[in-house]
């Protein structure tokens, strides 16, 4: 039915995906996901898991997270409700875009949807209330491979649109190890992921 708009990104092998709206008075309707359309964009992952999460409250910040291993997922995330600003990193060692990080506003009403591989830190802050941030992967989660890393460190110079003492973090976010401290053991290499 509808062709998909792909936009490649300053981050090596990260994308932005935008499905065709067919939209009237009524309202909208989009395929937000087909194979066949993806795989005729050069989008070829076996999708095997949907994740949901819902976030109350503008201000909820999630992250940064990734499995590990043979547990490292690629992720296709999208917002039904509320918007984010999406963040994500390259944590791949060796890749031209090592220790780069990019913020990308997904949601609701731009219909945006962004395709992060695996070997990428990834994390969120809800610019709004009410929001129903959904995500395909390729992969089963593993509590045993669950990694990550603060969202406060400060040697990659993220710019998130928050005051740290204002956001809405779980234990786990707030007591994450530093960036330092993750790539002393990085499990991470560009190629081999």
């Amino acid at each position: 039915m509808g062709k998909l708009k792909v936009t490649e990104t300053k981050l090596q092998d990260v994308k932005i995906i935008e499905p065709a709206i067919f939209g009237d008075k009524r309202g909208f309707f989009t395929e937000t996901y087909s194979d066949r359309d993806f795989k005729e964009a050069g989008i070829n992952f076996n999708f095997i898991q949907d994740n949901q999460s819902l976030s109350a409250d503008a201000g909820v910040l999630r992250g940064l997270h990734f499995q590990r291993g043979k547990a490292a997922q690629t992720k296709l995330i999208r917002v039904v409700s509320g918007a984010v600003l999406d963040l994500i990193v390259d944590v791949r060692a060796g890749s031209p875009t090592y220790k780069q990080w990019e913020g990308y506003i997904i949601s609701a009403s731009n219909h945006r949807q962004l395709l992060v591989p695996k070997g990428f830190a990834h994390g969120f802050v809800t610019l709004t209330d009410n929001v129903n941030f959904l995500y395909k992967c390729d992969n089963y989660y593993d509590a045993a491979a669950d990694g990550g890393f603060s969202f406060k460190t400060p040697e990659l110079g993220i710019q998130w649109p928050i005051d740290f003492d204002q956001a809405i973090t779980s234990e786990k976010d707030a007591n994450q190890p530093t960036f330092a401290e993750f790539e002393k053991n990085n499990p991470f290499v560009y190629g081999e992921i």
